[in-house]
């Protein structure tokens, strides 16, 4: 991603949030709360940040606080997803160690059009996944391939690993320790084809247009995103990562 749309990426974030918080001031200021609450509130759910995070609602500056909320509340979180359809099996939580565990566990195997191979990580990557999908991956697979996504491909969420760099072995942590990330290498569209970055991420035409699509689109729903451009270790996959100051390459 150039410095260009790096900066404009970062400014209309900033400009989402700060609006964000001014409707909620605005609103819930003199008799906003009461307009907001009342069960019959003219204010559509999507932009009623009272309401809960709906994942097939249009995206509005509220549905980045939605999102937060029920990424802080495992039960919301848990809600959303099956509201949304997405198979998400609970799991009781694992415990290693101090670096290693997943907090809201569960077993997902479908998202909410396609499926995924069936894999141990927490909610809330689950549910910055299921965003993602919902209005990126699939959106960007009937505009530029004319067809869905069938099938997202991974290599995995959960790792008890420190993580690796092109110099090798860091004194960190990794984020797939404790599931808050997960590695995408492909997908299966419903007309039979399967793409991979390894083999069309470099090539010319409409598949490498989609996968750099759903790259760039990856950073609106997480934290950290790494993609065959960042560095050789990540040449095969996306890494994206819910925790984190915000980095798209």
């Amino acid at each position: 991603m150039s410095k260009r749309s790096g900066r404009r990426r970062f400014l209309l974030s900033a400009a989402s949030f700060v609006f964000s918080i001014a409707v909620v001031a605005i609103l819930l200021g003199g008799g906003g709360w009461w307009l907001l609450a009342h069960p019959e509130t003219p204010v559509p759910p999507h932009w009623n940040p009272l309401r809960e995070l709906k994942v097939n609602a249009p995206v509005t500056p509220v549905t980045r606080f939605q999102l937060n909320r029920a990424l802080a509340n495992e039960g919301q979180c848990r809600a959303v997803l099956a509201e949304a359809g997405v198979n998400f099996e609970a799991m009781e939580d694992l415990v290693v160690d101090e670096n290693c565990g997943i907090a809201g566990r569960g077993r997902l195997s479908a998202l909410v059009a396609s499926k995924v191979e069936a894999v141990e990580t927490s909610c809330t990557t689950t549910l910055r996944l299921t965003m993602w999908e919902h209005h990126v991956v699939q959106p960007a697979a009937q505009s530029l391939l004319g067809t869905q996504v069938s099938r997202l491909r991974h290599v995995g969420s959960y790792n008890c690993r420190q993580m690796r760099t092109a110099q090798g072995k860091s004194s960190g942590w990794s984020s797939h320790a404790t599931a808050d990330s997960i590695d995408i290498v492909g997908v299966q569209l419903a007309d039979g084809r399967s793409l991979t970055l390894l083999s069309d991420w470099g090539t010319e035409g409409p598949e490498a247009l989609f996968l750099r699509e759903i790259w760039q689109g990856a950073c609106d729903w997480f934290r950290v995103v790494l993609g065959p451009d960042f560095n050789r270790l990540h040449a095969d996959h996306f890494h994206l990562q819910g925790p984190g100051w915000g980095y798209c390459r």
